[in-house]
């Protein structure tokens, strides 16, 4: 979900004369002290030894691609919206090219830096890639076999989903989550899309103008579409939490796939991060409702079977104007215990998945199973990108889908009452020709 900034929790009516000499009180001390300033919280500022710009991560993570070709290969997507433009670069992991297209893998799509403060998000996403092509390995505190896992994935990572505002925070807006024009990604996907809470917040929740009105959530419905993964995970930092379905309403999906889901979440929780983190709905655990977010497309629209948010590092005790301090680690101890510790539970995580599937779907290979949507689900978007028989893909056009459903509902209505008409014609004649014979 990615936290938002805390709210003041309470407020009291204040009258006019109470406010006035507040205000006065206060210019008053300035003006004493000389120095208005020397009561401001400090912010702190990016701390370029341990975190890379948006430039030089996306370099290093191109160098890694080249140097192994036999495992990675990299893409890079581009949309544009009344002259806003996105580019997206998308790195997939296989260990043998040859088989990535064998339909017995386990296909895991992973997001990171869909919000532009969250910079260790993107770190985590450069250290999964360096474990997987081999330059970095797991600390020896996290002993995995990884041999006969990996060989049973392709994995597609997007280690900077929100390039235009990780812009915005490097030139000084240290507090910006959302899109280089204002948008918050993660409630920019159609699921409950533009539900408005009390303490909606613009600056932190801005949906946009409508559902996928950004190049940027248009690129990553491409990509699952296309892919269609098993796994989903959005990465997103402000606190310690292992999230799954749903974000817009405090109730977890029912049914085995739900209870397996939250199952493997408590693993991980307690096996690799000492039950640290919070375990269940987005929003039932977080304190707050969040519409129009990526997991839950995912898991209700996308039918991902396995789709998560997780919240790798929050510092409760920073400010919520100290922006870089909340969202990420400042000293080289916290920095690579997140990284250590979350990078394991990410193959921990690869190592059940496959298990699951299994457990879920035993007759069935790992993308075999059926994804059955309803007709609402399917002209809402399901498979509005799709490939077709042809293997290219299509997009319908979302404007029009209200009118869309409501003629595909006359339809059906017309045909059951032509149907209706006839079965009683049949039967009406069915009685004449009895009724001659009994004469």
């Amino acid at each position: 979900m990615g936290l938002r900034r805390r709210r003041r929790l309470y407020s009291l009516p204040i009258s006019p004369l109470v406010l006035f000499g507040v205000v006065l009180i206060v210019l008053c001390s300035s003006f004493v002290n000389g120095n208005s300033n020397s009561t401001q919280i400090p912010i702190t500022p990016i701390n370029h030894d341990l975190y890379h710009t948006r430039g030089a991560l996306l370099e290093e993570i191109e160098s890694l691609v080249h140097r192994h070709p036999s495992k990675l290969s990299m893409e890079t997507f581009s949309a544009q919206n009344k002259g806003y433009h996105a580019e997206t670069t998308v790195v997939t992991y296989c260990r043998n090219k040859k088989d990535c297209d064998d339909r017995s893998k386990l296909k895991i799509l992973l997001s990171f830096g869909q919000h532009g403060r969250e910079l260790i998000t993107t770190e985590l996403a450069l250290r999964i890639l360096s474990i997987l092509s081999e330059e970095e390995f797991l600390s020896s505190a996290y002993p995995l076999n990884l041999n006969n896992t990996l060989d049973r994935l392709v994995i597609k990572i997007v280690p900077m989903e929100n390039v235009n505002g990780r812009k915005l925070v490097e030139a000084g807006d240290l507090c910006e989550r959302r899109n280089g024009r204002g948008v918050d990604l993660n409630r920019n996907w159609s699921v409950d899309w533009g539900k408005k809470e009390k303490d909606y917040d613009p600056y932190e929740e801005n949906p946009g103008s409508a559902p996928f009105s950004e190049p940027e959530t248009q690129i990553m419905r491409k990509i699952c579409a296309s892919f269609e993964p098993h796994v989903w995970v959005n990465v997103h930092s402000g606190m310690e939490a292992l999230f799954m379905p749903y974000d817009h309403k405090n109730t977890t999906p029912e049914g085995l796939p739900s209870q397996r889901m939250r199952l493997m979440l408590e693993k991980l929780n307690r096996f690799q991060l000492n039950d640290r983190c919070l375990v269940g709905s987005g929003g039932g655990s977080v304190g707050y409702l969040a519409h129009g977010t990526a997991t839950d497309y995912m898991y209700d629209i996308a039918r991902v079977p396995m789709s998560f948010t997780f919240e790798i590092y929050g510092d409760s005790t920073a400010s919520s104007r100290d922006c870089f301090k909340m969202f990420n680690p400042t000293d080289i101890t916290t920095f690579n215990r997140v990284l250590n510790d979350w990078s394991a539970t990410f193959f921990t995580l690869f190592s059940l998945g496959g298990v699951q599937m299994k457990e879920l779907h035993p007759n069935a290979t790992a993308s075999g199973f059926e994804k059955w949507v309803s007709i609402d689900d399917y002209l809402n978007g399901y498979l509005m990108e799709r490939k077709s028989r042809y293997g290219k893909k299509m997009e319908v056009l979302e404007l029009g889908m209200q009118e869309i459903r409501t003629y595909f509902r006359l339809f059906l209505l017309s045909s059951v009452l032509l149907m209706f008409m006839f079965c009683s014609r049949i039967s009406k004649s069915g009685r004449q020709i009895v009724s001659a014979i009994s004469l």
